[in-house]
């Protein structure tokens, strides 16, 4: 199992969404050109969410803008109802990442909806936007447990899953470890019944985060069970405001480690990464040795 794999960087977006000082415009799309220029294809730039929600995004159509002039990227923003959507269009959004809970708890708390509520009007998005329009990726938060209300039974991800890849065939839908709780066994298993159902209709993305630092683990048990798109955050930064508990996200170093070591292409500059990396830890409120970063300090040199 060696199939090349594409990771989905967020440190942009979810990496700096709970940062309390706002953290300027520049930097940010600072950011995002050392991860371009790390080798990093598929950037979530930024959020179009309520600036009074997440104050830190209210610079959205700024930043994309800068993204959107960067030769050889794909720029995401992730969005998560029909205002966002339309706000994003009206800024030149080429890849909508529309977002809901899976559970009602998590869904109430981060968008002030029901999961049906956000269901409908999620897809009746996807039926507006054309084929030949914005790509477009469907994550599904809280997939594997809710601080709200614990495990998430697979069946109802695979319900939900159900209805919404017969909305379209071809569209990606990720699965969210917000709370980082997952284990490598129930990542493995929902992946694969899932890909094992949806499979000819549908691709499938794991996003994780490092709370128990199983993050690397669920990583290498997604790419098992078939999965080819990870979600990862540069300095191992961010976390959701919406989640208490929550930390990181998976640290894209930590992943571009990993598929080396399996030999596994991703197409990311190493030491290129760990720079960029540097500046997402700084950006964040950390030194550039601090926190995660210390422990990949000593790789520059052995690769």
């Amino acid at each position: 199992m060696n199939e090349a794999v594409t990771i989905v960087e967020v440190a942009p977006r979810d990496g700096l969404q709970a940062v309390g000082p706002f953290v300027p415009t520049d930097d940010k799309i600072a950011l995002v050109r050392a991860l371009a220029g790390a080798g990093l294809v598929e950037i979530e730039a930024t959020s179009f969410v309520s600036p009074k929600a997440i104050p830190q995004l209210a610079d959205a159509a700024e930043v994309l803008a800068a993204a959107n002039a960067i030769p050889g990227i794909i720029p995401s923003v992730l969005v998560p109802n029909r205002r966002g959507v339309e706000r994003a269009l009206a800024a030149g959004a080429r890849k909508l990442g529309l977002v809901m809970s899976a559970t009602d708890g998590h869904n109430r708390s981060n968008l002030n909806r029901s999961v049906e509520e956000s269901f409908a009007d999620l897809a009746a998005i996807v039926a507006e936007i054309p084929v030949d329009g914005p790509a477009i990726r469907w994550s599904f938060s809280c997939s594997f447990h809710c601080p709200f209300e614990g495990v998430v039974q697979p069946s109802r991800v695979l319900a939900l899953l159900e209805r919404a890849v017969a909305l379209r065939p071809g569209l990606i839908f990720a699965l969210a470890d917000t709370t980082g709780n997952a284990a490598p066994d129930q990542v493995r298993a929902l992946f694969g019944e899932a890909i094992a159902r949806f499979g000819g209709r549908a691709r499938f993305a794991f996003h994780g985060h490092d709370t128990y630092n199983l993050g690397i683990a669920n990583v290498a048990a997604a790419y098992e069970a078939g999965v080819r798109e990870i979600d990862s955050a540069a300095g191992g930064i961010g976390g959701c405001p919406f989640a208490p508990g929550a930390s990181g996200n998976v640290a894209t170093e930590d992943v571009v480690w990993l598929f080396r070591r399996l030999g596994v292409e991703t197409g990311v500059h190493w030491r290129k990464l760990l720079d960029a990396a540097d500046l997402a830890a700084r950006l964040a409120g950390g030194g550039a040795a601090s926190g995660h970063l210390r422990h990949v300090k000593a790789a520059r040199d052995a690769a």
